[in-house]
């Protein structure tokens, strides 16, 4: 029988043996959700002028300021640069503009009472020099990192690009991936049950698990408990993806042909079987051409709980994501733990008054137990012990 590993040894050796997917230009527009693959610096100064931050008068400061302005033309944003003379004298300015020549000091409109051509100060207001313009540079200057490798792209990235000119950028390419679920027994959602049947859900359930986080190309495909069609089938994905996910059929029953068709297909074999419940038949190995192979067990929360755990984590750090710090949360109940697994149980978390993350252990009746899974929002990981941990205990916690 082959030995057990750690988790933290599955993990390490899954790093060790994945391969990068490459990366690929596409357009700005394309680019929300994607891993940034080039370093961005500024492309000029932020702000590139002296900005305007309110609406209202550019005036001149000094320390005996008259109460009334005589208005001597206007800046508007995108306006060219304008210029004030008469030190006791303004020109209207909007928000965006560029802070006019000789002008240091911006006094908003509802500060100001307007009669014909003067602006007269509101009774009591005393402007500040320099108050309400955003210097040139002040938020970077030319040049100066903005956005590492590995960096999301949400909407503050996108925002950055746009701003420094970049219409097109690169990002990791996303992998192509398929997941097969096998057995006898499974028969399509929309189908009729039989006797002995159940409807497909792994390979659903596991795909969701990738598309929430990027990953938008997978396929769904399905193989019955058969030696040489479990190696056709395997030989012809292998052939067109980059990653494959099997659900089932990788323990040591005697229909479980998975390991000895990938064998077959020189698929070399990493690790087989994690020191963990649920999932310790979970299989990894790597394709001749370098697809990652993850064969996860059957049982439905045995394959969600892999796929979080080990899956999606890898094809994100593959992808050159950068790496986030673990989500820690604490339990509120004692959770029972195994001898020599590690446990992974699904919990719900919550904030407590204090704003703790909090987690209340929600267990699965067995593996194949999925029906409470919706009231939770992943699992704790609990390393082996010799009896209930705390309540109060600190532990990492892997979201669905």
């Amino acid at each position: 029988m082959t030995e057990l590993i750690s988790v933290a040894q599955a993990e390490a050796l899954i790093a060790e043996h994945m391969s990068s997917f490459g990366s690929e230009p596409v357009s700005l527009h394309e680019a929300a959700g994607r891993i940034l693959r080039q370093p961005v610096h500024a492309e000029h100064d932020h702000p590139p002028f002296d900005r305007v931050m309110m609406d209202g008068i550019a005036i001149r400061w000094h320390e005996t300021l008259p109460r009334a302005f005589t208005l001597a033309g206007m800046q508007l944003a995108g306006m060219s640069l304008q210029a004030l003379v008469p030190s006791d004298a303004c020109i209207e300015v909007t928000t965006g503009a560029m802070r006019p020549t000789g002008c240091d000091c911006v006094i908003p409109v509802e500060q100001t009472r307007r009669e014909g051509e003067l602006y007269h100060l509101a009774d009591g207001y005393q402007p500040a020099r320099g108050q309400f313009i955003h210097s040139r540079g002040s938020d970077c200057v030319a040049g100066e990192p903005l956005l590492d490798v590995g960096t999301p792209i949400g909407a503050p990235e996108i925002a950055l690009l746009a701003a420094n000119g970049f219409a097109r950028v690169e990002v990791a390419s996303i992998p192509s991936i398929a997941i097969l679920s096998t057995g006898d027994e499974l028969v399509e959602v929309g189908a009729s049950l039989g006797e002995g049947q159940i409807r497909r859900s792994n390979d659903i359930a596991v795909a969701t698990a990738m598309r929430l986080h990027g990953f938008g190309r997978v396929t769904i495909d399905h193989v019955a408990d058969d030696q040489e069609a479990t190696r056709g089938k395997l030989a012809k994905l292998l052939a067109a993806h980059d990653v494959l996910i099997l659900s089932g059929g990788v323990s040591m029953g005697q229909r479980d042909y998975v390991p000895s068709a990938l064998e077959a297909l020189e698929v070399r074999r990493v690790f087989h079987r994690i020191a963990q419940k649920p999932g310790k038949p979970m299989w990894f190995g790597v394709g001749s051409s370098g697809q990652a192979v993850f064969a996860l067990p059957g049982n439905p929360v045995s394959a969600l709980v892999c796929a979080i755990r080990y899956v999606r984590p890898a094809l994100l750090a593959a992808m050159g994501t950068t790496p986030t710090p673990m989500e820690m949360v604490c339990l509120d109940a004692a959770m029972d733990t195994n001898v020599m697994l590690t446990s992974f149980v699904p919990a719900h978390v919550h904030t407590d008054a204090q704003g703790l993350v909090m987690a209340h252990p929600v267990p699965s009746r067995t593996s194949g137990d999925f029906s409470s899974l919706p009231r939770t929002h992943g699992v704790v990981q609990l390393p082996p012990g010799l009896g209930p941990v705390p309540a109060g205990t600190i532990a990492a916690f892997y979201r669905w």
